[in-house]
């Protein structure tokens, strides 16, 4: 068995989605997404400092060169 994640754009959609599984056809799962985090906040401490500080100087570095 495949899981497929749809777009439901139309209310008649859902109503054939509920019939279908009524039939035993398809199974509807319920939306368990979790909310919406930031990146940021997602990967905040994931790197060591003293490679996050390298990085950090890095980049520096890099965006004085294109600023020349």
């Amino acid at each position: 068995m495949d899981t497929l994640l749809i777009e439901v754009t139309n209310q008649n959609a859902y109503n054939l989605l509920r019939e279908l599984e009524k039939l035993h056809l398809i199974k509807v799962l319920k939306n368990t997404s979790s909310p919406k985090i930031k990146l940021s906040d997602k990967f905040a401490g994931k790197l060591p400092i003293a490679d996050a500080e390298k990085l950090q100087e890095h980049i520096k570095q890099s965006r004085k060169k294109w600023d020349i």
